[in-house]
Formats: structure tokens, C-alpha cells, sequence
């Protein structure tokens, strides 16, 4: 979600980041599979579900992989669409 683990844990300092819809108080929190976490970030909202956990640190495929994004209703109660993996708009 963030490109170094500096800015994770800046995330988590700030209080923009919840698990299971409580807020984390310091980066070492772990994490199970079935969680939940939401992050705000600068740009929007991100809800994940956590699939599953990796064994160890690996590409970014691979961690794309064990999570799944959770779409947000906007404020006006109707349902986002599903961005196109090319960026090029919705499907």
C-alpha cells in the first residue's frame, strides 16, 4: 500500500490505519488471516480483507495475492465500480 516501511509505521503513528475496526497504536501489531485492515491514505480509502499470510517478504505479485480489496459504498449510498487493471477507466 505504501512503498517503505517508514511510511508504514508513519501510517500507524498518525492513526490511519484499523484492523478489524480498531484503530493500531504501533506498527508491530500482527495481523491473521481474515482480518480486516483499512488505511487512509492520502489520495483515498483502502478496505482489505488478508487472505492469507506469506511465509516470507517476496514481490509484490506474490503479496497482491493474499489480500483482496473490499469495495466501499460512496456517501451517496450506491456502489463503487471496479477500476480496470489497465487504468484506462471502469468496467
Amino acid at each position: 500500500m505504501v512503498k517503505t516501511r517508514e511510511l508504514a509505521q508513519d501510517l500507524v503513528t498518525a492513526g490511519h490505519v484499523r484492523v478489524n475496526r480498531n484503530r493500531v497504536v504501533k506498527p508491530g501489531y500482527d495481523v491473521e488471516a481474515g482480518d480486516v485492515l483499512t488505511l487512509t491514505l492520502p489520495s483515498r480509502v483502502r478496505v482489505l480483507r488478508i487472505s492469507a499470510l506469506a511465509a516470507r517478504r517476496g514481490p509484490a505479485p506474490e503479496a497482491q495475492a493474499l489480500y483482496e480489496e473490499l469495495a466501499m459504498p460512496h456517501a451517496d449510498g450506491s456502489s463503487p465500480q471496479k477500476e480496470d487493471a489497465s487504468g484506462a477507466g471502469t468496467c
